[in-house]
């Protein structure tokens, strides 16, 4: 059984997690809304986590991407 999660982290920063083979694939993710008809989600990247927390590490890491994104 496949089941999905989607949590907010920060305030710009999102985790998508689905459980598979007792393991849980985590992909951190933002919205970039600058066009006001369409919404683009990016996701920053991704890691293989047993517990339930993120570490801090891998959020402050989505938000640096997503600053170097939305500079770019």
């Amino acid at each position: 059984m496949i089941r999905s999660y989607l949590k907010k982290l920060s305030d710009s920063i999102s985790e998508f997690r689905t459980r598979f083979n007792k393991k849980q694939y985590r992909l951190l993710a933002f919205w970039d809304k600058t066009d006001k008809t369409d919404t683009l989600v990016i996701a920053s990247h991704r890691f293989v986590k047993k517990t339930n927390t993120v570490d801090r590490k891998e959020i402050n890491k989505a938000e640096k991407l997503m600053e170097k994104y939305f500079a770019d």
